[in-house]
């Protein structure tokens, strides 16, 4: 952990009474380990879920999330992990995102997309070809800005925040499709 990083937990330890609060992700449309509605997947309207942080570190100079399925194609026999969404430099000030937000509307002022497994640089709902899938939203305070040009993939944004993350937030859902 890098001095800034300590620095942060220690500040928010005495601001908080001795107990550091944990920078913490959630969504009113899904609890942690529970079942994502098909309203935010390909059977659905596929529109990404309101998502709400708090907590975010004293120091961080930009927010982003990743939202990936580490359970592709088949959770019996993953083979890859298939990248959902990627968002970057989303002010740390914001609370979080509305409902829809994937598609580019209602982003915070300054935020920008990267590029996801299908080469969009929007949000892509759960789309399991067999069986239910873990769906991973993580949300990481970085100590600056990335900045990135064009639509970086997930790679991309994970070697430039690379020496830069000073806390993680995750919530897990769930994804099984309907059977027919």
């Amino acid at each position: 952990m890098n001095w800034m990083a300590r620095l942060a937990l220690m500040t928010a330890a005495l601001t908080s009474g001795g107990t550091a609060m944990p920078f913490e992700l959630t969504s009113l449309a899904f609890t942690a380990g529970g079942k994502i509605p098909p309203k935010y997947t390909c059977e659905g309207d596929d529109v990404s879920p309101a998502l709400a942080w708090r907590d975010v570190p004293a120091g961080a100079r930009s927010l982003v999330l990743i939202v990936d399925d580490p359970d592709a194609p088949d959770p019996a026999a993953p083979k890859m992990t298939w990248v959902h969404w990627v968002l970057f430099d989303v002010p740390p000030a914001s609370a979080g995102l509305p409902e829809g937000a994937g598609s580019g509307k209602g982003l915070p002022e300054g935020a920008r997309s990267g590029r996801n497994d299908w080469k969009r640089a929007d949000y892509g709902g759960p789309c399991p070809p067999i069986g239910r899938h873990r769906y991973f939203f993580k949300l990481y305070a970085l100590d600056r800005k990335l900045s990135l040009a064009g639509q970086p993939s997930k790679h991309e944004v994970e070697s430039a925040m690379h020496g830069h993350v000073l806390a993680t937030a995750e919530l897990i859902g769930t994804y099984e499709k309907r059977q027919r």
